[in-house]
């Protein structure tokens, strides 16, 4: 079992910044993919950005040139710089951990950008 823990969503206006943090503790291995997930009201949940085990990196086109995704050095920790940000990047940010054909999710964090 993988257990993720998601940090740092909260409450911004419109063209301000946060910075999501997600720590993945458990039966860990070093090949993984990590990325992010977000799901809005009434919405289904889409993908936001990801990093593979070779540090490849994809983003959806909504968020590209506005959000960056890097891990951290420390263990298996993922990071969203996110920039700019508007109203409709407003939903509930899921980080997700996949090595070989398992995958996990975290519970989620909250991301509100207001008008």
């Amino acid at each position: 079992q993988v257990q993720l823990v998601e940090s740092g969503g909260g409450l911004v206006q419109a063209g301000g910044s946060l910075r999501l943090s997600c720590g993945a503790s458990g039966n860990i291995f070093s090949a993984n993919t990590m990325g992010w997930y977000r799901q809005a009201p009434g919405k289904q949940r889409e993908v936001v950005a990801v990093i593979d085990p070779d540090d490849k990196i994809t983003y959806a086109q909504s968020v590209r040139g506005r959000f960056i995704i890097s891990r951290g050095y420390a263990g298996p920790t993922v990071y969203l710089d996110m920039n700019d940000l508007r109203p409709d990047d407003t939903g509930i940010y899921f980080c997700n951990y996949i090595t070989g054909t398992k995958g996990y999710w975290g519970q989620g964090t909250q991301v509100t950008v207001s008008y």
